[in-house]
């Protein structure tokens, strides 16, 4: 990742620099970026597409939005991507069906602990989740000690700092948690409230407890070392060419361990902690 320094006096303090990844699913993604708009903590939106869509790019570019083509689906390169091309002294990283709304701007944009580096939402349980709930207080415990932080918790890291990790691997899957790790190293991290939850859709269409399993069993395999490209193949069975595509563009063969670094990022060693 080539990063870019944006001068301070270019732009004003605390200002929001958000970036959506989006490959298929692109249902919210209109109704997200009018929450951003109608809010002047954020100063961009940034799309990042995996695959052209010129129909969706075209519309949103109307509503005064960025638009990127990654050229491939790969979500830690289009994020990196995304960063590339932000100017905000905070970089926001939001999946397009997770429920932000103006109060966890509001909550963003009012840190003031200078000691902050980056950071995520307390996760919501809903009707999803309704065996779940009383576990919510422990959850809440684990992500603000020692859990990893995903991207539906709508990371965000301070633009030096997202710099000095050197970004994103260049994963499909599992990002989040490696670039959770190496945040948590760095420096502090904090969580906020209000409590952030995704669209149901997903979860009703294929069942609660399904979906759960399917990704408590992908983040196992992940931990035992099956490489993230080999998991989005699995994750997207019907779409595992456009996984295997994603993997031609990663900075990291398949088969090297995800431990080491990629070749990009081989002083990132110097600054980083991992998930």
């Amino acid at each position: 990742m080539h990063f870019q320094s944006h001068p301070t006096a270019e732009r004003p303090r605390g200002l929001i620099s958000a970036i959506i990844p989006v490959w298929r699913e692109k249902v919210g993604l209109e109704a997200l970026v009018s929450v951003f708009q109608g809010s002047p903590e954020v100063g961009e939106v940034i799309v990042s597409f995996a695959e052209a869509d010129s129909i969706t790019m075209n519309a949103i570019s109307e509503l005064g939005v960025r638009c990127i083509h990654a050229g491939a689906p790969n979500r830690g390169r289009q994020l990196d991507l995304g960063a590339e091309a932000a100017t905000g002294d905070w970089l926001l990283f939001q999946h397009a069906d997770t429920l932000l709304t103006r109060e966890h701007l509001q909550a963003l944009a009012s840190l003031s602990d200078l000691q902050i580096v980056g950071g995520a939402f307390y996760r919501r349980f809903d009707e999803r989740h309704p065996w779940l709930r009383w576990l919510e207080p422990v959850e809440r415990w684990h992500n603000r000690s020692f859990g990893a932080l995903y991207g539906d918790q709508s990371l965000f890291v301070r633009r030096e700092v997202f710099a000095a990790l050197g970004g994103f691997r260049h994963l499909p899957l599992m990002e989040d948690v490696d670039f959770s790790r190496r945040l948590r190293r760095y420096g502090k991290v904090q969580l906020l409230d209000p409590p952030i939850a995704s669209s149901p859709r997903k979860h009703l269409a294929q069942g609660p407890w399904r979906t759960t399993f399917n990704n408590a069993v992908l983040l196992l395999l992940y931990h035992l070392g099956v490489h993230p490209e080999r998991l989005h193949r699995w994750y997207y069975r019907g779409g595992a060419s456009s996984g295997a595509d994603g993997a031609k563009h990663s900075e990291r063969p398949a088969d090297t361990p995800i431990g080491s670094p990629g070749p990009s990022k081989a002083n990132e060693q110097q600054h980083a902690h991992v998930r």
